[in-house]
C-alpha cells in the first residue's frame, strides 16, 4: 500500500470543519421583504431606520412637494449619468458622455427652452422623459442653480 500524501491530513481537517459548518442553520431564514433592504443591520425585533443616501432636503423642498418631486426625479433619472450635482460624473456618465451641466460656458450657450426640449425629447445617448411640465421646469431651474458648482 502507498503512503498517504502529506496534504491528506490537512484536507481531512478542512473537510471535517466544512461538514460541521453544514449542520448549522443561519439565524434568519425567512423570506426577503422590501423593508429588509433599508434596515441597517439591526437585531431582529428592533425598528429599522431608513437608509439615508444624502442630506435631508432643504426646508423649502419639504414645504413644496414639487421641489421634492424634482429632487427625487433628479436622483432617480438624471444622477446616474450627470451626477448628484450635474458635473457628468455619475456612474454611467463617462460611458454615456454626459454633459457637465455646471459649466458656465455650457450654460451660457443654451436657453431654458433648449434644456427643457432635451429633457422631453432626448438627445444623442440621453433618452426622452415624459415628465409633467412643473417637474421639467424644476429640473431646468435645478440645472441653472448648479452653474459654477
Amino acid at each position: 500500500m502507498r503512503p498517504l500524501p502529506r496534504i491528506f491530513p490537512s484536507a481531512l481537517l478542512a473537510a471535517t470543519f466544512l461538514a460541521a459548518g453544514c449542520d448549522s442553520t443561519p439565524p434568519d431564514l425567512r423570506e426577503w421583504k422590501a423593508s429588509d433592504h433599508d434596515r441597517a443591520d439591526q437585531p431582529a425585533g428592533k425598528a429599522a431606520r431608513p437608509a439615508r443616501l444624502s442630506p435631508a432636503p432643504s426646508s423649502s423642498a419639504a414645504a413644496n412637494p414639487t421641489l421634492t418631486l424634482v429632487e427625487v426625479t433628479w436622483r432617480n433619472q438624471c444622477a446616474s449619468c450627470h451626477g448628484l450635482i450635474g458635473r457628468g460624473d455619475g456612474p454611467q456618465g463617462p460611458m454615456m458622455r454626459a454633459t457637465n451641466l455646471t459649466l458656465a460656458e455650457w450654460q451660457s450657450k443654451v436657453s431654458d427652452q433648449e434644456i427643457a426640449d432635451v429633457i422631453r425629447n432626448g438627445k444623442n445617448r440621453m433618452p426622452k422623459f415624459d415628465f409633467p411640465p412643473d417637474v421639467v421646469a424644476g429640473l431646468v431651474a435645478r440645472i441653472r442653480a448648479a452653474k459654477g458648482r
